[in-house]
């Protein structure tokens, strides 16, 4: 079985960006239920104790649609949290000189980054991944993933409206805006970054004990 990872940090270490009521009902409610869920639909397939990335592929190629939207509903919260810190600080090294080749700076990745979670319909996620050597921002839709595609996530911001709208009701341009500048973990890139082109291991999410 698979466990609801707990926060890299206090439920309200993210005010006033993130408020606390919304990091308790999103961690503590919307992803221990994910969890709950493909835990229970893993039993009941055969595939109780294989990773969660395993199960996310396996799911997907049964097309077992509610066990796939669980599990990576699963494991792209426990990225996400991981992708948020208190303790912010800008990119450098190989992340701004790959920010600059494909964006043209950091401003212009916010702008893009902020652009297409802002305009993306409904729900799901904007990421922030290195493809084939290039960084690119991309979107997925409801519990789409890049947990197992070529693609490397570097960080991801979700765009569900359980994700904001205690704090910012409709308005998740401003959500993005403030999260790109206050929170968003860019040690955290920068270690997926090196993972990516051959310098240790890529973020996965962990098994229960």
């Amino acid at each position: 079985m698979i466990k609801l990872p707990p926060l890299p940090y206090a439920y309200e270490a993210l005010e006033p960006t993130v408020s606390a009521t919304t990091m308790r009902t999103h961690h503590d409610k919307h992803h221990a239920k994910y969890v709950d869920v493909t835990n229970q639909l893993a039993a009941e397939k055969g595939l109780e104790g294989r990773s969660l990335e395993e199960i996310i592929a396996e799911a997907e190629s049964r097309g077992e649609r509610k066990l796939f939207n669980n599990a990576a509903q699963s494991w792209n919260h426990a990225f996400f949290w991981t992708c948020m810190t208190p303790d912010r600080r800008d990119p450098s090294g190989e992340l701004l000189r790959l920010a600059q080749e494909a964006f043209g700076g950091l401003d212009e990745l916010r702008a893009r980054f902020v652009q297409v979670g802002a305009d993306h319909f409904a729900s799901g996620w904007v990421w922030l991944a290195l493809d084939g050597g290039r960084l690119a921002v991309v979107d997925t839709h409801d519990g789409g993933t890049l947990a197992h595609q070529a693609q490397t996530p570097l960080l991801v911001c979700d765009v569900w409206e359980h994700a904001y709208y205690l704090d910012y009701k409709q308005d998740r341009k401003t959500f993005l805006e403030r999260w790109f500048d206050t929170v968003a973990n860019w040690q955290f890139a920068e270690t997926q970054l090196a993972a990516a082109q051959g310098g240790g291991e890529a973020w996965r999410f962990e098994r229960a004990a």
